[in-house]
């Protein structure tokens, strides 16, 4: 297709790997429109559980190099959570210690120590990290780049050669296994169950490598958020009710209260793992050029603003291939 909109960059995804890579583009000068099949509270962000630690992401140097990037950048938007959606909360990541595996974070989040006994009955740590509400961040995230005159527009895309610009920047998560197509792109359900908070003001991830569940809490604002599951391939979003009992059981297990919270929600998200992130340029024949922001796994939230900025990167006329 011919290009009628040259300096323009399309990016196509609107969930937070999307709007976040719009943002650093669209602040840097770059007159940027998203492309977005469904708008962000119906994509795979929207349901995430949302703390900050790096979760099922490969390469792990580059995805912790990304990671506090983030961090940096959430830890200022925290001072504005009610229109961020960005809190510093308090909490326990069981099955943890402080090791040369977590020396890379060790001296970078104030507070990080092992749990005590009466925080956590096992080995864990205590740390105080970024819990996004997403629907608030990413209403958040749409006002700041439409504040940066970039726009969104409702589209599907069946093929990247569809966007009349000279670059695109492919956000697209697990759409990527067919737009690009790209196989290696798989999906990890993650199933959540959405309850009234019965008064709880930390969050808890609890691992069981024997029963192979891992089972987490986030309190929000106006909710708690209950999970969760690790399917692998499977590409269903209807909730399991047997499933949804099983989270509220294992939840209910490390924190009593929540045994007779009203269930309010459940939903379903689509992890797009990949066996690495994909962030790099690639030159088509015809001379456009596509930059590649895809892959992330459950820890799109956790690496968005340093992918963000690789990627904005990667757009300029100098970046290499």
């Amino acid at each position: 297709m011919k290009n009628t909109r040259s300096g323009e960059v399309i990016v196509v995804g609107s969930g937070v790997i999307g709007l976040t890579t719009a943002v650093a583009l669209a602040e840097n000068g770059t007159r940027v429109r998203v492309w977005a099949r469904d708008p962000a509270e119906r994509t795979t962000s929207a349901v995430a559980g949302a703390l900050w630690w790096p979760y099922r992401i490969e390469p792990k140097a580059l995805a912790r190099a990304w990671a506090l990037q983030s961090l940096s950048v959430y830890e200022e938007l925290a001072g504005q959570a009610e229109e961020t959606g960005v809190r510093m909360v308090e909490g326990v990541l069981g099955e943890s210690r402080l090791d040369e595996q977590l020396s890379w974070v060790a001296g970078r989040v104030p507070g990080l120590r092992a749990a005590t006994a009466e925080e956590y009955a096992g080995t864990a740590l205590w740390a105080r990290l970024p819990l996004l509400d997403m629907p608030a961040h990413l209403r958040w995230l749409r006002e700041r780049l439409l504040r940066a005159r970039g726009t969104i527009e409702a589209r599907s895309v069946a093929d990247l050669a569809e966007a009349e610009a000279p670059i695109v920047v492919n956000c697209t998560g697990l759409g990527a296994h067919e737009l690009v197509p790209d196989p290696t792109v798989r999906p990890v359900r993650g199933q959540l169950v959405i309850v009234e908070n019965p008064g709880i003001r930390t969050w808890l991830v609890s691992t069981d490598a024997n029963a192979g569940t891992t089972t987490y809490l986030f309190p929000q604002p106006d909710r708690l958020v209950l999970g969760g599951t690790t399917d692998e391939d499977d590409w269903s979003l209807t909730p399991d009710p047997v499933v949804a009992q099983e989270i509220v059981e294992r939840c209910a297990a490390l924190r009593p209260e929540i045994a007779g919270a009203r269930v309010l929600d459940h939903r379903v998200g689509l992890r797009p793992v990949r066996d690495s992130v994909r962030l790099e340029r690639e030159v088509l024949p015809d001379g456009r050029v596509v930059v590649h922001n895809y892959g992330h796994g459950g820890a799109g939230v956790t690496v968005a603003w340093g992918c963000a900025r690789e990627a904005a990167g990667l757009t300029h006329p100098t970046a290499s291939a």
